[in-house]
C-alpha cells in the first residue's frame, strides 16, 4: 500500500468510523438522507476521487480509489460514493465538467438501449439504476448515429419509478424519454457498454471483498462473546471450521478485489485484459459472498437474523452487489467465452497475462 493510499484510507476509515452507524444506516434505508456523512465526503473530494483535476475531481490513482471503495464496502455506507465516483470515472473520459452533489451511472445492465435523437434529445428505459432518486445528476452512455455519446442529465428530468434492491437502498427505474441532457461529448473509443459495465462490475466486486471482511470480524467477536454449554462458542471445533472457511473466502476475496484494481489501473478498465480480470474477480468474489454470508448468519444463529442487529447490514449489500453489474454466473460464461475467442495457442498466454 502507499502512502497516499495509506492516508486516503485512513482519512475516509476516520469518516465512516464516526458517522456510520447502525442507526444511520437504518435511518437511510428508511428514506433519511445522511446529510452530514455526504457533506463530510464531499468536502474531503472522496466523492470524486477518481474525478480529473481539471475538470474538479481530486485525481487520484484508480489503485486508491478502488480502496476508498472496499473501506466503504466495510463500513456499508448507505451513500452513492461508489457510483458518484464511477460517474466521475465516465464523464471525465468525455471532459465533462463535474457538478455538485450525488451521481449515479446508466446504463447498468447490457443492451439497455438509451439513446440520443438528431435533435439532442434522449429516450430510453432503464431498470435498477442504484441511488437514482437520490441523485442530482445521472451519467448516461448512449448511442447516437454518431457513435457513442457521454452524456449529463439532471435527474429532476427524468420520470422515475421507485424501487428498492435486497440491501433497502434506491434501486429504481428511470426513464429518459424527451429529456434534453445538459451535456453532451462523444465516448472515446473502447469505451461501451461493456467497458462501463465491466467497471461497475469491479466496483461491486471490491465493495463485497470489503463487506467480506466486516462480517468476519463480526463473527470473530461475536464467537467470543456468545457462551453456550458454559464456553464461548468460539471454543466449538464446528465454529473454528466455520469462521476458517470464512477467513480464506475474505482473503480470496481480497486478492482478487487486489489483482482486479491493478489491472484497470494498467489499462483504463477498457482492454480485454482489465475485462478479463473483471469476470474473474466477479465470479470468485461473487462465490465468495454466497459461502461466507452463509458461514456469518450460521455463526450468529438467531441473532443474527434479527432486524436489531446489525450484521444484516453488510450481508445484504453483500447480496445485492452480487447481483449487480452481473452476477457470478454471467461472468463466469463471459470469462468462457474471452478464452475461446482467443483459440486454445493462446490459452496460457491469456490466463497467465503475458503477451
Amino acid at each position: 500500500m502507499s502512502s497516499d493510499e495509506n492516508l486516503i484510507v485512513d482519512a475516509a476509515a476516520r469518516i465512516f468510523g464516526d458517522l456510520v452507524s447502525p442507526s444511520l444506516i437504518n435511518d437511510a434505508e428508511a428514506g433519511i438522507w445522511p446529510s452530514e456523512l455526504w457533506a463530510m465526503l464531499e468536502e474531503s473530494g472522496l466523492t470524486l476521487a477518481w474525478g480529473n483535476e481539471t475538470l474538479g475531481g481530486a485525481g487520484i490513482e484508480v489503485v486508491d480509489g478502488f480502496s476508498l471503495l472496499r473501506e466503504a464496502g466495510r463500513h456499508s455506507v448507505p451513500v452513492p460514493l461508489a457510483e458518484t465516483m464511477l460517474a466521475s470515472w465516465l464523464l471525465g473520459h468525455a471532459g465533462v465538467q463535474y457538478p455538485a452533489g450525488p451521481m449515479t451511472v446508466a446504463p447498468t445492465k447490457i443492451n439497455s438501449n438509451i439513446s440520443l435523437g438528431p435533435d439532442g434529445i434522449l429516450s430510453g428505459t432503464v431498470r435498477d439504476i442504484p441511488f437514482a432518486r437520490v441523485t442530482e445528476h445521472i451519467a448516461v452512455l448512449a448511442d447516437s448515429e454518431a457513435g457513442k455519446v457521454i452524456a449529463l442529465v439532471k435527474t429532476s428530468d427524468c420520470a422515475l419509478r421507485e424501487k428498492k434492491s435486497i440491501a433497502g437502498e434506491p434501486s429504481d427505474e428511470v426513464s429518459f424519454d424527451g429529456v434534453k441532457p445538459v451535456n453532451v461529448e462523444p465516448a472515446p473509443y473502447g469505451l461501451d457498454e461493456q467497458a462501463l459495465f465491466a467497471m461497475g462490475a469491479a466496483t461491486r466486486a471490491v465493495q463485497i471483498a470489503g463487506g467480506l471482511q466486516k462480517i468476519l470480524d463480526q463473527s470473530v467477536q461475536y464467537s467470543v462473546e456468545r457462551s453456550q454449554f458454559g464456553r464461548p462458542i468460539a471454543k466449538f471445533q464446528a465454529i473454528q471450521h466455520g469462521l476458517a472457511q470464512l477467513a480464506g473466502e475474505a482473503a480470496a476475496a481480497g486478492a482478487a478485489a487486489d489483482a482486479v484494481a491493478e489491472a484497470i489501473a494498467a489499462s483504463g478498465g477498457l482492454g480485454v485484459e482489465a475485462r478479463a480480470e473483471v469476470a474473474a474477480a466477479k465470479t470468485r468474489i461473487g462465490e465468495a459472498a454466497t459461502v461466507g454470508t452463509a458461514i456469518a448468519h450460521q455463526t450468529h444463529g438467531a441473532m443474527g437474523f434479527t432486524y436489531e442487529h446489525s450484521l444484516h447490514h453488510a450481508t445484504r449489500r453483500i447480496w445485492a452487489w452480487r447481483d449487480e453489474f452481473g452476477n457470478e454466473s454471467y461472468w463466469a460464461m463471459e470469462l468462457g467465452r474471452m478464452i475461446a475467442a482467443e483459440g486454445a495457442d493462446n490459452l496460457w498466454p491469456f490466463i497467465a497475462g503475458k503477451e
